[in-house]
C-alpha cells in the first residue's frame, strides 16, 4: 500500500479525531486540546508516529497513556502501525493548551 498526499492529509484529520477521544485522567480535556501532541508523522505505508509529552514527568498514566494512543490510532483502517514517543523537551505548560481547553478549564 502506498498512500497519496491527499490520503495522508485525510488520514491526518482522522488521527486528530482519534486523539481528541483520549483524555488526561487528571484534567477533563483531551490530549490534543491540552497541547500534549507535538508532532504527527504518517508514512506512505500508513505508519503513524506521534511525538507527545505528558503534563508532568511523574504523570500517573505515563505508561498507559501512550499505549492507549497507539491502540486508538491502530483502530483506523489505513494505519498499519502506530508508535508513540514521549518527550519532555520542551516541557508542557498551560500556554500550550488551545483556547477551547483554556475556556473549558475556566482559564479565560
Amino acid at each position: 500500500m502506498s498512500l497519496t498526499e491527499k490520503q495522508i492529509e485525510d488520514l491526518g484529520s482522522k488521527i486528530v479525531e482519534k486523539l481528541k477521544t483520549v483524555y488526561d485522567p487528571e484534567i477533563p480535556v483531551d490530549i490534543y486540546e491540552l497541547g500534549l501532541v507535538y508532532d504527527v508523522q504518517i508514512s506512505t505505508e500508513g505508519q503513524a508516529e506521534i511525538l507527545m509529552t505528558l503534563t508532568t514527568p511523574n504523570c500517573p498514566v505515563a505508561e498507559s497513556l501512550p499505549i492507549e494512543v497507539e491502540e486508538k490510532l491502530k483502530s483506523i483502517d489505513e494505519i498499519t502501525d502506530a508508535v508513540v514517543k514521549i518527550t519532555f523537551d520542551p516541557p508542557w505548560d498551560k500556554d500550550m493548551m488551545s483556547e477551547e481547553a483554556k475556556f473549558e478549564l475556566g482559564l479565560l
